[in-house]
C-alpha cells in the first residue's frame, strides 16, 4: 500500500532531520509500497533519499559495495552519511539512504551508440568492483561457485513440470510444453558438460574480494550518461560473481528482442567490453557455458508452474525454437 502525498511529506522531513541539510525543489520520483525514491537540491547538488524494503543486511551489503566502487574510481553516485556518520538511517522501523542524484539521460540500449557506451560502462564498473570485503553484519550475497548446483536445481524443476504437464495434457500451454521440454533438458546437460570439462572450479575456488560484483539488472534505467561518462544506479541487487553473468544477460535480451542468435553481436559486445576490461579464454568459456544453458525458456515457464499466470503457447513455442537454434551458432563462435 503507498503512503498519501502528507504521510511522505512527514516522513521525509523527519529523516532529513538526521542530516546536515536544509533541502529545496523536494519531489517524489517513486512511491511503489515501501520503495519510495524523493529527489531534491541542497547546496546547489542535486541528490536522492530512497526507502529500501530490503533487509538491514542487505542493504549493508549493497551500500557499501556502492562505497567501495566508488571510492576505487568507479562511477556510481556518491552514498552520504547522516549526522551521526551511518550512510544508513533507521526510521519508524524503515531504512533509507541518502545518494547523489546523476544528472545525464538514461542509455537507450536499442541504440548501437548508447549501447556501445552502456557496454564500456559495465566493463568499468566490474573492474573498479574487485577487492570488496563486505563488513560485518552484512548478508553477502554471491553466486560464485553455484552455477553447476543452479543448472541442476533448474533441470530438476523442469523434469518435475513434465510430470505435472503430462498429467494435463489436454491444456495447450503444457501440450507445448511437453513438445520441447526434451530438447531443452539436452541443452542443460549440453551446459552442464561445457562446465564440468572447463576451469570453472578452479575460476571461482577464490576468495569473495578477488572476483568482481555483478549488477544482475543492467541496461535502461540502470546506466545514465553524464558528460560522456556512464554512471551505474541502482546496486541493490549486486552479488559476487563472473562477469560473465551480466554478459549473459543483455547478449541473450537482445537475442530475445531479435528473435535470433548473432555470433556477430556477442564478438561486437565483447569487444566493447574488453577496452576496460580484458577478458581470458576462460571468462569467455564461461560465457559460453552460461549462454548454453535455457535460462530464458526456464524465465517464461516458470510463471505457468510457479506463479500460476497464464503463457501464451505460441510465446513458449517462440522461446524453445531461440533456445533450440543457439547451439548451432555458439559452435560457430571461435573464442580467441
Amino acid at each position: 500500500m503507498n503512503n498519501t502525498y502528507d504521510e511522505l511529506k512527514d516522513i521525509f522531513n523527519n529523516v532529513i532531520n538526521e542530516y546536515n541539510i536544509k533541502p529545496y525543489n523536494i519531489k517524489v520520483i517513486q512511491n511503489e509500497g515501501l520503495k519510495t525514491l524523493w529527489k531534491f537540491d541542497y547546496d546547489s547538488k542535486s541528490m536522492c533519499l530512497k526507502r529500501f524494503r530490503h533487509t538491514k543486511e542487505k542493504i549493508i551489503f549493497s551500500v557499501n559495495a556502492q562505497r567501495y566502487i566508488k571510492e576505487n574510481g568507479g562511477l556510481v553516485p556518491y552514498v552520504y552519511s547522516n549526522k551521526a556518520g551511518q550512510h544508513i538511517t533507521e526510521y519508524m522501523g524503515q531504512l533509507f539512504v541518502m545518494y547523489e542524484w546523476i544528472n545525464g539521460r538514461d542509455l537507450n540500449f536499442t541504440r548501437s551508440s548508447d549501447f556501445k557506451y552502456g557496454i564500456e560502462g559495465l566493463a568499468l564498473f566490474h573492474k573498479a568492483s574487485k577487492g570488496y570485503k563486505a563488513p560485518e553484519g552484512a548478508k553477502i550475497s554471491s553466486k560464485l561457485g553455484r552455477w553447476p548446483e543452479q543448472y541442476g536445481s533448474m533441470r530438476k524443476r523442469m523434469l518435475k513440470w513434465k510430470d505435472i504437464a503430462n498429467s494435463k495434457v489436454s491444456n495447450n500451454s503444457y501440450k507445448v510444453y511437453l513438445e520441447y521440454i526434451d530438447d531443452i533438458i539436452n541443452l542443460c546437460d549440453k551446459a552442464l558438460d561445457v562446465l564440468e570439462s572447463s576451469s570453472y572450479d578452479k575460476l571461482t575456488q577464490v576468495e569473495l574480494y578477488e572476483s568482481s560484483l555483478c549488477h544482475q539488472d543492467y541496461g535502461s534505467g540502470n546506466a545514465i550518461l553524464s558528460q560522456e561518462e556512464v554512471y551505474v544506479i541502482d546496486l541493490d541487487g549486486v552479488t559476487y560473481d563472473l562477469v560473465a553473468r551480466d554478459l549473459r544477460k543483455i547478449i541473450g535480451k537482445r537475442a530475445e528482442k531479435r528473435g535470433s542468435w548473432d555470433v556477430n553481436d556477442i564478438n561486437r559486445i565483447l569487444d566493447y567490453y574488453e577496452r576496460n576490461n580484458k577478458l581470458t579464454l576462460e571468462d569467455k568459456k564461461m560465457l559460453k557455458a552460461d549462454l548454453m544453458f535455457p535460462h530464458w525458456f526456464f524465465g517464461t515457464i516458470k510463471n505457468i508452474f510457479s506463479k500460476n499466470k497464464l503463457v501464451n503457447p505460441g510465446k513458449i513455442a517462440k522461446i524453445a525454437k531461440l533456445e533450440k537454434e543457439k547451439i548451432k551458432v555458439l559452435d560457430k563462435w571461435i573464442i580467441k
